[in-house]
């Protein structure tokens, strides 16, 4: 298995509001989360399987890529990367944490993302280089920075603990049982109000829904959620950068719904 170190800068956030363990300078410890590559291998399509595998000193996580209303979005640049024409992640189901009345969504202890590689060239090597910004969290919420690099090449291997991410990640709408989602979206001053109604089978466990634009520019407030039967209604407001009521496509709706135990992955909403 090929591996490589990814090397994390730290500085504190404005948002800080208590401080965590500190070492004698008052500085955040450089190891509060270590990663590598995981190589792993060529898929019959021609893609690369990959994955990267974040490891969190203990009592710290890290978000998701929808991490709600105060947590730091993770953010990927693959500048300087070879033979490398598009990037797919495949995020696990995330857990949710509720700490001083805010709600978060992310991970603790260890994150193994599998990334899906797309070569230019499916008989040539890989070359990545990349870096990672993301937020980590103990006590308070700090942003951090990955570089890494690595050079991918041959068949490469089977890895379990790919397999093992790619096994949680949130199951489709249909296999969940999802009949309908049907959705009113109206404007309020400085933007939309949408309100969907999801018909499903209830989760395990509590449920939170989780709302995503593919506009990462449009803020969207924490959902507020209501079980009915089969039915769960789900409540957001969404605003863009302009303050403005936009248009919006409802087939580029996103709406995750997770439980105690599992997630369900539910794309785009009709009219009622």
């Amino acid at each position: 298995m090929f591996t490589t170190r990814l090397v994390p800068a730290l500085a504190i956030a404005a948002l800080c509001a208590l401080a965590p363990a500190a070492d004698a300078a008052g500085e955040v410890p450089a190891d509060v989360v270590r990663g590598e590559v995981l190589s792993g291998w060529v898929t019959d399509s021609g893609t690369r399987m990959s994955a990267l595998r974040l490891t969190l000193a203990p009592g710290w996580k890290t978000y998701w890529r929808a991490p709600g209303d105060t947590g730091i979005p993770p953010n990927f640049s693959w500048a300087g990367s070879d033979n490398l024409k598009a990037v797919v992640y495949h995020w696990p189901s995330p857990e949710v944490f509720d700490s001083y009345g805010l709600r978060t969504i992310g991970y603790k202890k260890e994150l193994i993302l599998p990334i899906e590689l797309h070569p230019t060239d499916p008989a040539a090597p890989i070359r990545l280089r990349g870096a990672m910004e993301l937020g980590v969290c103990e006590t308070i919420c700090v942003p951090a920075h990955l570089s890494f690099e690595a050079e991918l090449s041959g068949k490469g291997a089977s890895d379990m603990a790919i397999h093992a991410a790619l096994a949680e990640r949130p199951v489709s709408a249909q296999r969940a049982g999802v009949s309908d989602v049907d959705c009113d979206i109206a404007p309020i001053s400085d933007g939309l109000k949408i309100d969907a109604t999801i018909r499903m089978p209830r989760l395990t466990g509590g449920e939170v829904a989780v709302v995503e634009t593919n506009d990462p520019r449009i803020w969207v407030s924490e959902p507020q959620t209501e079980r009915n039967g089969d039915d769960l209604r789900v409540v957001a407001e969404l605003v863009p950068p302009s303050g403005m009521p936009v248009a919006l496509d409802r087939s580029a709706l996103r709406f995750t719904v997770i439980g105690a135990h599992s997630a369900v992955d539910i794309r785009g909403c009709t009219t009622r």
